[in-house]
C-alpha cells in the first residue's frame, strides 16, 4: 500500500470556514440588533427582514440567471451584508429603498466583481452610500429612540449626536451643546442613528466577541479607535472646542457616537476588503481613522466613517504590498 501521497498544499486545515466565521460575526451583532429592537421597536426586524430577504434573492438571481454559476447563498455572506446594510440604515426607511439598497450592494458591490473573495469594496458599505448619495432625505430622517417599546416609530424624528458635534467644532456654537445627549445614552444606545450603529457597548462585546474567537484581529479595530481619539484629542487641546465642552468629552463623544465603533469593528476587518499583513491592517485603519474625522470635522455630511472606508478599501492592493522578507532574502 503506498503511504507516499503527493498533493498540492495546504496539508493541514484548521477547521475554518467561510459558512463559520460569518455566522460567528453575525452572532456577535445580536447584541447590538437586541438593544435597537427595545430602543426603536419593530422598524428594525421590518428593515432587517426586507435588507437580509433582498440581498440573498438578488445573490440567487444575479449567480443563477446572470453568471450561471452555483448560488453560494449557503455561506451566509449575503446574509451578513443584508445585516450589516440595515444595521446602516434608519429604521423608519421605506421598504423599497431599501430593498434598492440591497440590489446595488448585492449586483454592483459584490457580485459584478464576480462574488465573494473578488469584490474590491465593501458591499454593505457601497449600498449604504449609494442610498445616502440619492436619498439624502430619507437616509438623514432619524427616528429618535423612546427608550424601550414595542410599536413602530415612524414620526418622532431628532437630530443625531453627530450634527451637534459638528456644530459645536467646525462653527464653534456652544448653543449647539444642549443638543448633545447624555455620554452613557450614547453608550447604551439611547439616541438617534442608524440604528446598528447606536449602542457602543453592544458593538465593543461583539468585537470583543470576534477578536477572543479569532475571526478578527485586534490590529484594525484598535488603529481605527486610537487614531479617531488621538484627533479628537489634538482637536480640543489646540482650542478647536468652545467652552463648557470639554475635550475629554469630545474623545468619548467622538467614540461611541456615529457609526465609527460599527464600522471598526464589523465593516474594516472584512476579510475580503482588508490588507493581509499586520502593518498593512493598521495603517489600513489609521487611514480611516483619520479619513473619518477629516470628514466629521469639516466635511458636508456629519458622518465620514462609510466614506473613509471605501476610500481605504482601494488602497488596499498597495497595502498588501508590505509582506515581511522571506527568511534568507538579500537585499537589493
Amino acid at each position: 500500500m503506498n503511504k507516499l501521497i503527493v498533493s498540492p498544499a495546504p496539508h493541514t486545515h484548521s477547521g475554518d470556514s467561510v459558512r463559520r466565521n460569518m455566522l460567528l460575526v453575525i452572532l456577535a451583532l445580536v447584541p447590538a440588533f437586541a438593544v435597537s429592537m427595545a430602543a426603536f421597536g419593530w422598524g428594525v426586524l421590518i428593515t432587517t427582514a426586507i435588507s437580509i430577504a433582498a440581498c440573498v434573492g438578488f445573490e440567487w438571481l444575479i449567480a443563477k440567471f446572470i453568471l450561471k454559476q452555483e448560488p453560494t447563498i449557503g455561506d451566509l455572506s449575503a446574509v451578513l451584508t443584508g445585516l450589516l446594510l440595515a444595521f446602516n440604515l434608519p429604521s423608519n426607511l421605506p421598504w423599497w429603498i431599501v430593498i434598492i439598497g440591497a440590489f446595488v450592494a448585492i449586483a454592483i458591490g459584490k457580485m459584478s466583481f464576480g462574488g465573494l473573495g473578488q469584490n474590491l469594496f465593501n458591499p454593505a458599505l457601497v449600498g449604504r452610500v449609494f442610498l445616502l448619495i440619492s436619498f439624502p432625505v430619507q437616509m438623514t430622517t432619524w427616528p429618535r429612540p423612546l427608550g424601550f417599546v414595542t410599536g413602530y416609530i415612524d414620526a418622532a424624528t431628532g437630530a443625531t449626536p453627530l450634527a451637534a458635534m459638528k456644530q459645536i467644532v467646525k462653527g464653534g456654537d456652544a448653543s449647539a451643546i444642549g443638543k448633545l445627549p447624555e455620554l452613557w445614552d450614547s453608550f447604551i444606545g439611547l439616541v438617534g442613528g442608524s440604528f446598528g450603529e447606536v449602542c457602543a457597548l453592544a458593538l465593543i462585546l461583539g468585537g470583543l466577541l470576534l477578536i477572543v474567537t479569532r475571526v478578527i484581529t485586534w490590529h484594525i479595530p484598535v488603529s481605527v479607535l486610537a487614531t479617531a481619539a488621538l484627533f479628537a484629542a489634538v482637536t480640543g487641546l489646540c482650542g478647536g472646542l468652545p467652552e463648557g465642552f470639554g475635550t475629554g468629552e469630545y474623545v468619548l463623544m467622538t467614540l461611541c457616537t456615529g457609526g465609527l465603533m460599527l464600522g471598526a469593528f464589523f465593516m474594516a476587518t472584512d476579510y475580503v476588503t482588508s490588507p493581509m499583513s499586520a502593518w498593512g491592517k493598521i495603517i489600513f485603519g489609521v487611514g480611516i481613522g483619520f479619513i473619518a474625522m477629516v470628514i466629521r470635522t469639516w466635511g458636508a455630511y456629519p458622518e465620514g466613517v462609510s466614506f473613509a472606508i471605501l476610500i481605504m478599501n482601494a488602497c488596499v492592493p498597495l497595502l498588501n504590498k508590505i509582506r515581511p522578507k522571506r527568511f534568507g532574502e538579500q537585499k537589493k
